[in-house]
């Protein structure tokens, strides 16, 4: 192993910033950043290393393979992450607009919804994944709390309750059992977990999150955070009466008084029960 590849490990594991997705997502896009550095001609390189003819090589390579605006941007703040531990804060610039980085479009009434079909589901052979998945499909949960989630505590009748510690951000929250289906679902984890988790006595978090990951891969399942997408695109029309205007909905500006009034109840409702606190979040799920 290459020393900036074995430095830039050592880093993550002693810097236990932010949730296990978080640390996992950053591990994977610094060994990425490690081999491309490599590639480019920079040899020899530690993790203090760093200097601000790397970060332009960076990202002018990013730019020549057309990476989406919203990955360079996250490889940007994994970069910074990455000066600030070793104290060379100053080799990244603050803004992205220094290395002719967009500003990222928060709105947009493209959806980003997905789903998966039952062959997908019954070809995947962990049943403690299968559940996890149609958790997130029907309540909306990111992969982290679907595994975590343990329904003997979260299920308390018509609604669950999550606690901080399976949650982005550590913040509890509450989401409704709304109907017949979500509830049948309850009793079948219920059942398969006990008083446990989604992850299976015999494993840890990380075993299963990983085996989650290559679960959902080899059926052919990515980009699962759209399942929030559906959650958040069905809600809307459940509180409205209307489509959101990322399924083809009417545009906000299009809206009467009333209906802007009840489009705003409905998103203060999502943004809540999906884990954030902002309406304005919800243009991201539901277009506006």
């Amino acid at each position: 192993m290459r020393r900036l590849n074995f430095e830039l490990k050592q880093l993550c594991r002693h810097n236990r910033d932010g949730s296990f997705a978080t640390r996992d997502l950053r591990e994977r896009i610094l060994t990425q950043i490690a081999n491309e550095l490599h590639h480019l001609g920079f040899h020899h390189m530690n993790a203090r290393s760093l200097r601000p003819k790397h970060i332009t090589a960076l990202v002018q390579a990013w730019n020549e393979r057309a990476l989406a605006l919203n990955t360079i941007k996250g490889r940007m703040a994994i970069l910074r992450w990455w000066a600030e531990k070793v104290n060379r804060a100053s080799v990244v610039a603050r803004s992205n607009d220094f290395y002719g980085i967009g500003r990222r479009t928060l709105v947009s009434n493209e959806s980003k919804a997905c789903n998966f079909s039952d062959t997908q589901l019954a070809a995947i052979n962990d049943a403690h994944v299968r559940m996890s998945l149609e958790l997130q499909r029907a309540f909306g949960l990111r992969r982290e709390e679907s595994l975590k989630f343990q329904p003997a505590y979260a299920d308390r009748g018509d609604h669950l309750l999550l606690k901080g510690s399976w949650a982005k951000g550590g913040k509890p929250r509450v989401i409704p059992v709304r109907n017949e289906e979500q509830r049948k679902l309850l009793d079948r984890a219920r059942r398969l977990a006990g008083h446990g988790s989604m992850i299976p006595p015999a494993r840890s978090f990380h075993e299963q999150y990983r085996r989650y990951g290559s679960q959902t891969t080899y059926v052919g399942l990515s980009r699962l955070h759209g399942l929030r997408h559906r959650y958040a695109q069905l809600r809307y029309e459940e509180l409205t009466g209307w489509p959101c205007p990322a399924a083809d909905g009417p545009l906000s500006k299009t809206l009467s008084r009333e209906q802007k009034a009840l489009d705003r109840r409905a998103r203060l409702i999502i943004s809540r029960e999906l884990g954030h606190e902002r309406e304005s979040i919800t243009a991201v799920y539901c277009g506006r």
